[in-house]
């Protein structure tokens, strides 16, 4: 499922973990819910639209591909929202962003069996303010 709303973003942005393997990264936040996933590419570091769509759609796929650790997670009731972006200038090719999608998750999955017994899940249902 996708994480969309401002306010659930900049959440998962501000209060969520960051986890990193070259070129990616990510910021994850635990929730109540369902695991939600949004991947950008920078406008700051890939000026062609194109670029920044081929990133993305590289990426969905990575994603897609090895989200399954992620789901099983879900299904034993610990939902997270993640943001992932590229942060590497050049272009990187499939197998590249498929590597690093694969490493990520793993470290994803680690970082949430070690802050789970100290932070509580945030519920982002609720009106903020």
């Amino acid at each position: 499922m996708r994480l969309c709303g401002e306010m659930r973003i900049a959440a998962a942005r501000s209060k969520g973990k960051r986890v990193i393997a070259w070129p990616l990264r990510a910021h994850v936040l635990s929730v109540e819910g369902k695991t939600q996933v949004m991947v950008w590419a920078p406008k700051s570091l890939h000026k062609h639209a194109v670029d920044r769509n081929r990133l993305r759609r590289l990426m969905r796929e990575a994603y897609r591909l090895n989200c399954q650790p992620l789901k099983q997670l879900e299904e034993q009731g610990e939902a997270l929202h993640i943001a992932i972006y590229n942060m590497d200038k050049e272009l990187p090719d499939y197998a590249q962003i498929e590597r690093a999608m694969s490493k990520l998750i793993a470290k994803i999955i680690a970082s949430t069996h070690t802050s789970d017994s100290v932070t509580p899940p945030v519920n982002t249902s609720a009106k903020f303010g």
